[in-house]
């Protein structure tokens, strides 16, 4: 895997070989949607290792930070951070649930928040539940999941609404944002439309 764009472009990202690595294809799809991020902040859920909120810092994010369990994607992480050496990054070595817990409590909030969970274990849902119950979204931010075609979320969960679908083969990235929120980032075509 390799960064897509910015000033890490063409540096070389690393994972454990369990996992399954978004795409070069479906990371360029998605900031190429999301368009310019220079300025936000960005929370990577699940993050394995770590090559969205990487990607997100080489496109300038001014915050960025990563939540995974995992041991072996924490190995990797730390040491794709050390060779790229992101500048305003943090790292937790915690359960998705319990850091969007931590952060509600602390009065954080994010402009872009990115979800990649193991497929087919009912994750993807379980989590928007938790973001939808614990408000840590900027007002004008997205809540990006990453699952699998068959995974079938909800239109609106808690105060998120769905605004958008795009399809990569096996692969939806699914777009919400508040359902009263004003949007800068100029998404938002009919749910479910494919690019």
């Amino acid at each position: 895997m390799r960064i897509t764009t910015g000033i890490y472009r063409g540096r070389q990202i690393n994972g454990p070989r369990k996992i399954r690595p978004t795409q070069d294809k479906v990371r360029k799809a998605l900031f190429d949607i999301l368009g310019d991020v220079r300025g936000l902040s960005f929370l990577e859920l699940y993050a394995g290792s770590g090559a969205v909120g990487l990607e997100a810092a080489s496109r300038g994010v001014k915050e960025l930070v990563m939540v995974e369990y995992d041991r072996d994607c924490l190995i990797a992480i730390k040491r794709n951070i050390e060779s790229l050496k992101p500048r305003a990054c943090e790292l937790y070595p915690k359960q998705a649930d319990f850091i969007i817990q931590l952060m509600h409590k602390d009065k954080r909030k994010f402009d872009l928040i990115f979800l990649d969970p193991p497929y087919c274990q009912g994750l993807s849902k379980k989590t928007l539940q938790t973001l939808g119950a614990y408000d840590i979204l900027a007002p004008d931010g997205f809540v990006v999941v990453q699952h699998f075609k068959k995974d079938e979320l909800p239109e609106k969960e808690g105060g998120l609404a769905l605004v958008k679908q795009s399809k990569y083969g096996d692969t939806l990235l699914s777009f919400y944002r508040k359902a009263e929120g004003k949007t800068k980032i100029p998404i938002l075509p009919n749910p479910k439309d494919g690019i």
